[in-house]
């Protein structure tokens, strides 16, 4: 099976960053991304929360999670960055969130079409090598993403974290783990 490389996320801003992301930087990382609708009862009852821990458990061990808002409806009640930016606080979202840009002519917006994305929520997982390994529309269950990030990382070592610390040497409230 020939893996697809993810296409270029096209989006007209960020929020919860300071400098905008690309998947290329990313290279050498497992990036989550979900993309969402903040009045889509999956995204924010199932897909978000999830989403959350996966940065939560997973960024000390070289998985980056990236949101992407893709408003495809209601665009009055949830197009703005003043509304995602409250919902983002207001259900303390962290990570990096990226609002897809529209798409032309009121289409879907241009990320969603280039993933051929049916909906929201929708979860993606992108190998280290910036190859699309599973895309699900969708609620995921814990126990699959989990199985999917963990085989992703069990492809090798991912090195240092970027930061230039060593994620196996983190200490956490858990436990120490040897070297």
């Amino acid at each position: 099976m020939k893996l697809k490389p993810a296409p270029e996320l096209t989006v007209a801003g960020w929020l919860n960053t300071a400098e905008p992301t690309s998947l290329a930087d990313l290279r050498g990382q497992i990036v989550l991304l979900e993309a969402f609708q903040m009045l889509c009862p999956g995204c924010v009852s199932h897909a978000l929360p999830q989403a959350r821990r996966v940065a939560e458990h997973f960024t000390a061990h070289g998985v980056a999670v990236i949101g992407l808002h893709s408003v495809f409806e209601h665009h009055q009640a949830q197009g703005s960055r003043e509304a995602l930016a409250a919902f983002l606080h207001e259900y303390r979202i962290a990570f990096p969130v990226a609002m897809d840009a529209a798409g032309d002519g009121g289409g879907l917006p241009r990320t969603m079409a280039a993933y051929a994305m049916q909906g929201t929520p929708t979860t993606i997982l992108i190998d280290r090598q910036g190859r699309i390994r599973r895309h699900s529309f969708g609620a995921v269950t814990d126990l699959a993403l989990g199985a999917a990030i963990g085989a992703l990382l069990a492809e090798g070592d991912p090195g240092p974290a970027p930061d230039g610390s060593d994620p196996a040497m983190a200490c956490t409230p858990e436990g120490c783990p040897a070297p």
